[in-house]
């Protein structure tokens, strides 16, 4: 049974400039959608049972999602399954006709997998200009229009009518919300779908939108970490240099983010961008620096990281893209997104898997990083099982329940 939870209005959000901290008593969550915050349902031990029957071809799949071609289940996909025991799936707009379609090829997702651990299913769905949700459910707001409320019960509403709709089609994760904040009208693709113009807003609003994904079981992937607003240049072609020193980072960009590791955020995205004050050579996707010494250590951030989609051109214009899969796993991220191109997905899974064989890749660092992926698979009940139906109608009262509270 779906959860239909309503948002009532909120204060507005504070403009200063000052440091920003949601404390969990006061979130919006402990008024609405409440965020998943239930153990996993696999016991360490458990976990350590799972890891040892892995094989270390098994161990690469979880670590990698990828997108696929068409509106339903293909050979090729089969045989990525097959081969590689891919670890989840990301839909964009070319794989999604309508929410039977939807629904029918993420159950023959589910049907195809011949792992016992489950399928990430995800897509991003921010509101706005990025939305993947079917023609027949009602539109969601740009994340602006959320953020110029101030009302972050209603942001939690909205986000919680998002997790709602996708958990319908059987989504369980979203790769949202946008923590980044407005800061450069001429960043070409930020703008909209960020909150505001202020960390406060991004902080408040966003925390909210988050939590009320968490509420309807759906993962929320926040983005574009260690903040992608203040660049001029598209990161899916090329790379953008952000000159910020550390301690402009901590003072601005990163306050959202902290906000959200405070808040229960289970995953964060890192993006293609190249921070010269603190890693000349690798972008933040790739770098030590910014996810082990930075995001973890600094933030203390131990839940799954994940990259951007390794097959935009911030960094298949400067790298193989089988070398910077390397990387990206002895920097730390935990999941690697590869959403295009068979020939580009095989090249990561091989690169990683001779890796391995080689020693540059340690079975251990595959460890750390499947075990996170195992323990968030477990405490959010992940299950192979089929959606039987999109519940339109019901979704859609949701969204408008949801959407008429931000008018009051």
């Amino acid at each position: 049974m779906m959860a239909v939870v309503a948002a009532g209005c909120g204060n507005a959000a504070n403009d200063s400039t000052a440091e920003v901290t949601v404390p969990p008593s006061s979130s919006p969550a402990a008024q609405s959608p409440v965020p998943r915050t239930a153990e996993p349902a696999l016991e360490p031990a458990g976990i350590n049972e799972q890891l040892d029957r892995m094989t270390v071809e098994d161990k690469i799949g979880q670590m990698v999602v990828i997108g696929l071609e068409g509106t339903s289940l293909k050979a090729k996909t089969r045989s990525m399954l097959d081969k590689y025991k891919i670890g989840g799936f990301i839909l964009y707009k070319r794989n999604i006709d309508s929410a039977e379609q939807t629904l029918k090829l993420l159950n023959e997702l589910k049907a195809a997998n011949g792992s016992d651990i489950p399928l990430w299913l995800g897509v991003d769905e921010e509101g706005g200009k990025v939305s993947r949700l079917p023609k027949e459910f009602v539109k969601l707001p740009a994340p602006r229009d959320v953020g110029k409320t101030g009302n972050t019960e209603y942001a939690a509403g909205i986000g919680s009518a998002i997790g709602t709709a996708l958990a319908a089609l059987g989504f369980n994760m979203d790769f949202a919300p946008v923590l980044d904040i407005d800061s450069n009208p001429d960043n070409p693709v930020i703008g909209n779908r960020s909150f505001g113009r202020t960390p406060e807003t991004v902080s408040e609003i966003g925390v909210a939108a988050m939590q009320g994904l968490q509420s309807q079981d759906v993962v929320a992937v926040v983005k574009h970490f260690p903040g992608h607003g203040d660049t001029s240049v598209d990161s899916h072609l090329d790379l953008p240099v952000e000159d910020r020193t550390i301690d402009e980072l901590h003072s601005f960009e990163l306050l959202p983010f902290k906000a959200a590791i405070e808040n229960g955020a289970d995953a964060i995205m890192v993006a293609h961008i190249l921070l010269p004050q603190i890693d000349s050579r690798q972008p933040a996707s790739l770098s030590n620096a910014i996810i082990n010494r930075l995001l973890r250590e600094d933030l203390g951030f131990d839940g799954v990281v994940m990259t951007d989609d390794m097959t935009m051109g911030g960094i298949t214009k400067h790298r193989d893209i089988g070398e910077a899969a390397v990387e990206a796993v002895l920097a730390g991220n935990d999941i690697l997104l590869v959403g295009h191109k068979e020939k580009l997905q095989t090249a990561v899974l091989d690169a990683l898997r001779e890796s391995v064989e080689d020693g540059t890749i340690t079975e251990e660092r595959l460890n750390q990083s499947v075990r996170r992926i195992l323990e968030l698979k477990a405490k959010y009940e992940l299950e192979d099982s089929a959606e039987a139906d999109p519940h339109v109608e019901l979704v859609n009262k949701t969204i408008q329940e949801a959407l008429d509270k931000g008018k009051q």
